[in-house]
C-alpha cells in the first residue's frame, strides 16, 4: 500500500479504492454486494469511502463473492505506513479501544521465579525500550511492588519521563513486564490457565498505554511490550480453538505494531494470522498474509524466507502444486542465506532449531498438498 491514508485523508483510501473498482468489474450495486457478504449496504458504503477498518471475515467473504484470489486480504496485511512522530506526539485515541473478552480477576499474573530470566532478550521477546541491547531484568523478588505499585495495577499511571528516577520507573517495569511474559510463555505449556494471567496483565498495560497517551506522550515502550503481549494471548486462544478472540488479539497486536514502526512485530503477527486461517482451511486469505509478511522490509531475509514458507502452505492448500514447490525452493535459498543480524532478530530461524522450523513447515506444505491433489510422491517427501 502506498499509504495510510488516500489523497483525502481516509485511513484506508487504497483498499476502498480497490473495493470499489472490483465490485464495479462485477457488475453487482453496494446492495447486491452487501446481500452476498452478509453485511449492511452501508458497511459497504463506508469501506469504500476509506471510513473504516474492515474486518477479517468481511474480507474473507468478499475475496470470494468478488473472485479475487485473495487481492483485497493482500491489501489488508500489507504494511500501513505510519508518520513518524516526535516523542512527546500522543498515538491515535482509536488505538486503545475494548479489547477482547472480560477482565481477569487479580493475582494471576505471578510468575513462577524458577523461570525468570537473566537479561532480555528471553523467550525471543526484545526489550520494547532497547531492542536487542541485552537489558537486565529486575529481580524477580522486586515483582509485586512493580505491579502494585504507581503504574498498570495500581490506578491511573502517573506523567512518567519529567524526571531522571521517573524514566528509570518506567523503564524498570517494562523490564519487569517482558520478563514476566517470558516465564508465562514457559509456563504456558504446563498451565492450562495462563491465557488468563497474560490477558489480564495486558489489559492492564493497555490501560497504562492509554493514561502516558492520554498525557500527550506517545506510550512507545508500552504499545511495542503490548504487541508482543497481544501475540502470546492470540497464540494461546488459537491452541484452544478460539479462532475469533485470536484474531481479535493478532489485529489488536498489528495495530500497536504499527503506531511504534516495530516491523518484527508486524511480520511475526501476520505469521501466526496466516497460521489462523490455514486452521480455518482458507489459502485465499492466508496467501494474502504471506505475501504481507514480505512486504514489511525487502531488506530483511528471514521475512523474506517466512513470507515463502506459509505462501507454500496457502498454494498447498489450494492445490498448485508449481507454486507450492517454487515457494518451497525459494526459502530453502533463503534459510540458507540468513547472517547475524536475520538470527539477532528472529533467532528461533537460527541454529538447529531455525533448520527443524524451516523443516516442520515445508513438511507440512507438501502434506497438505499430497490432501489437495492425491500425490503420492508429495506425501513421501513430506514424510
Amino acid at each position: 500500500m502506498t499509504g495510510p491514508a488516500g489523497a483525502d485523508g481516509a485511513p484506508w483510501a487504497e483498499f476502498g479504492w480497490q473495493l470499489r473498482s472490483l465490485r464495479r468489474a462485477a457488475g453487482l450495486t453496494q446492495l447486491q454486494l452487501g446481500l452476498r457478504v452478509g453485511y449492511h449496504h452501508s458497511v459497504v458504503s463506508r469501506l469504500e469511502a476509506g471510513l473504516r477498518e474492515p474486518p477479517v471475515g468481511l474480507v474473507r467473504r468478499l475475496d470470494a463473492v468478488l473472485e479475487t484470489g485473495g487481492e483485497l486480504a493482500a491489501t489488508v496485511a500489507a504494511p500501513r505506513e505510519v508518520p513518524r512522530r516526535p516523542g512527546r506526539f500522543p498515538a491515535d485515541p482509536a488505538l486503545f479501544t475494548p479489547l477482547p473478552g472480560v477482565d481477569a480477576p487479580a493475582g494471576q499474573g505471578a510468575p513462577d521465579s524458577g523461570m525468570w530470566p537473566a537479561r532480555l532478550p528471553a523467550e525471543g521477546l526484545a526489550c520494547p525500550l532497547h531492542g536487542t541491547a541485552g537489558c537486565a531484568v529486575p529481580d524477580p523478588g522486586e515483582l509485586p511492588a512493580l505491579l502494585d505499585g504507581p503504574g498498570p495495577a495500581g490506578g491511573p499511571a502517573p506523567s512518567w519521563g519529567t524526571g531522571t528516577g521517573a524514566a528509570v520507573a518506567e523503564a524498570e517495569l517494562l523490564h519487569g513486564l517482558t520478563a514476566v511474559l517470558a516465564c508465562l510463555i514457559r509456563e504456558a505449556f504446563r498451565h492450562e490457565g495462563r491465557v488468563t494471567a497474560v490477558e489480564g496483565l495486558l489489559r492492564t498495560l493497555a490501560r497504562w498505554a492509554g493514561e502516558v497517551n492520554s498525557a500527550g506522550r506517545l506510550p512507545y515502550g508500552q504499545l511495542r511490550l503490548g504487541a508482543q503481549y497481544a501475540q502470546v494471548a492470540g497464540r494461546l486462544r488459537m491452541e484452544r480453538g478460539q479462532i475469533g478472540v485470536a484474531m481479535a488479539w493478532f489485529g489488536h497486536g498489528l495495530r500497536w505494531a504499527d503506531a511504534v514502526q516495530d516491523a518484527s512485530a508486524r511480520a511475526t503477527l501476520l505469521s501466526d494470522m496466516c497460521t489462523l486461517v490455514r486452521l480455518d482451511g482458507d489459502p485465499s486469505l492466508m496467501l494474502g498474509y504471506a505475501q504481507g509478511i514480505g512486504a514489511v522490509d525487502a531488506r530483511r531475509r528471514w521475512m523474506a524466507t517466512l513470507s515463502d514458507l506459509y505462501q507454500a502452505r496457502g498454494h498447498a492448500l489450494s492445490g498448485d502444486a508449481a507454486a507450492c514447490r517454487r515457494h518451497i525452493s525459494l526459502a530453502r535459498r533463503g534459510f540458507a542465506r540468513l547472517g547475524p543480524q536475520d538470527h539477532l532478530e528472529a533467532p528461533w530461524m537460527a541454529g538447529a532449531e531455525g533448520a527443524m522450523r524451516v523443516d516442520s513447515a515445508i513438511g507440512g506444505a507438501l502434506r497438505d498438498l499430497a490432501v489437495a491433489t492425491g500425490d503420492r510422491a508429495a506425501a513421501r517427501r513430506a514424510i
